[in-house]
């Protein structure tokens, strides 16, 4: 156990796991109160009762949520744990906070989204006045999806239930165009399974299929100190029919108004609301990484009842800059370099948006090149502007839509562009370099298609696990 006023890194023990789970039953407050106890956290306590969930960046100490604590203790334990990070070398900030945090400690205040909240109590006047929303329910069931609660005898290790979750999760992360995340993120639904609720989307089986199939899931996890709940993961396949993750909120809803709760949130709507102009910017033009307005979207349909603010707080001497930073990081898990260069190679849309557009420059310089130095033949440097005019049209053309024989027939292409740029280079350009730029120009004629080709397979594998194919 540890002493007060002491880090302590997560993998905790029984004793430990028990002691911070017992604050979190007293002081769990913020809608990311529970989501302390899953892994990758480190715990600072103040103390018998308070402590601070954290993620050790380096260089930072970046809080997860505000400080599990009495209300009236808030202000000193956040600035008790400033102190500690302090001394450790480490800044502090403390990502996600609500309202009430806001204010009692001095600190400054970044607004990062918006959280929308619903009164369980009254979803069922909610659906009364939103027929498009009953309708989506409606269409879901008329397609066969059942939504039903399990509880962890239902998903023990090994069950099919389990694996069919798990199964459900890789593809899910598989077809997204970032990697997994940590910190706030993490999809974990199975931890500490008898404080949680899971409910499963399933479709009845059809013409040549046998049994049902999940589409779907809603891990929902407890606000304690609220009398409420907080839906932590909302999962649904590529193939599961509209509505079916209306009916796991809509299941969520009616479960968490029968246990009389009167609070119940989707969490994080990040870039939401009135944010300052540089995360505007990042709402605007990040879309095609995540969609950000997509989100808001979706769960606006579900008419919550207000909107609250959330914040990353930081000392007043510390830059918001630094904090932004110091928070992705914290998200990234292993370094926000490595972070980019793994989404970079799952080949989301604007990366092969942008390899089209550098094609075009690329063919512009190959048509300039003098034939007889750098071809073996004139026809194979007219063949190459071809090729990669071509190349760069289907680019374009596969970012609008996916089409499977397209994707495949331009990763081959790809590969074997790889293959006979290299073959080029060995046997005919390598003696003809003179200079840094030649050898420049030559490998990167060799390294450009190799790591296309590697990128385009990716990005065609998350394709057809979006698309089914």
């Amino acid at each position: 156990m540890s002493s007060p006023g002491s880090a302590q890194t997560v993998d905790p023990g029984l004793v430990e796991r028990s002691r911070v789970l017992a604050l979190v039953r007293r002081h769990g407050w913020n809608a990311t109160s529970f989501q302390v106890l899953e892994r990758g956290y480190c715990y600072w306590f103040d103390g018998d009762d308070a402590c601070v969930a954290y993620v050790d960046t380096g260089s930072a100490w970046v809080a997860a949520g505000a400080p599990i604590a009495a209300e009236e203790r808030l202000g000193t334990v956040a600035h008790a744990f400033v102190s500690a990070a302090a001394r450790a070398r480490r800044s502090a900030c403390f990502f996600a906070t609500e309202q009430r945090f806001v204010g009692v400690t001095g600190f400054r205040h970044l607004l990062i989204g918006e959280q929308p909240v619903w009164d369980p109590r009254r979803w069922r006047a909610t659906l009364d006045q939103a027929p498009s929303l009953r309708e989506q329910l409606r269409r879901a069931r008329a397609k066969g999806v059942r939504v039903s609660a399990v509880g962890p005898a239902d998903y023990a290790p090994g069950s099919p239930l389990r694996r069919s979750v798990e199964a459900l999760i890789a593809s899910w992360q598989g077809s997204k165009a970032m990697p997994p995340m940590g910190f706030l993120v993490r999809v974990e639904p199975f931890e500490l399974a008898d404080e949680r609720r899971l409910f499963v989307a399933t479709l009845e089986g059809g013409r040549g299929e046998e049994g049902a199939r999940l589409v779907g899931f809603a891990a929902v996890v407890p606000v304690y100190a609220r009398n409420g709940w907080f839906i932590d993961d909302l999962i649904r396949s590529p193939t599961a029919p509209n509505g079916t993750t209306e009916l796991l909120v809509d299941a969520a809803m009616n479960d968490a108004a029968a246990s009389g709760s009167d609070y119940l949130t989707l969490g994080l709507s990040p870039l939401a609301g009135d944010v300052a102009p540089s995360l505007s910017l990042a709402r605007r033009y990040a879309t095609p990484l995540y969609d950000f307005r997509g989100l808001w979207a979706f769960k606006a349909k579900l008419r919550p009842e207000r909107w609250m603010p959330i914040h990353l707080s930081h000392p007043a001497g510390r830059s918001a800059l630094g904090a932004v930073y110091q928070s992705l990081r914290a998200f990234a898990r292993r370094g926000l370099l490595r972070y980019g260069l793994e989404t970079l190679l799952r080949g989301p849309d604007v990366v092969l948006r942008a390899f089209a557009l550098a094609l075009i420059p690329w063919t512009l310089l190959l048509a300039s090149l003098p034939s007889e130095r750098w071809f073996p033949a004139p026809w194979v440097q007219w063949a190459w502007v071809g090729f990669d005019l071509a190349l760069a049209t289907s680019l374009l053309v596969s970012t609008r839509g996916f089409r499977s024989w397209l994707s495949r027939a331009i990763v081959v292409a790809v590969s074997l562009d790889a293959c006979i740029t290299s073959v080029q280079a060995i046997l005919f350009n390598v003696r003809r370099i003179e200079g840094f730029a030649d050898a420049a120009g030559v490998l990167l004629a060799v390294l450009a298609p190799l790591l296309a080709s590697l990128v385009l397979a990716n990005a065609d594998r998350r394709a057809r696990r979006v698309y089914g194919h």
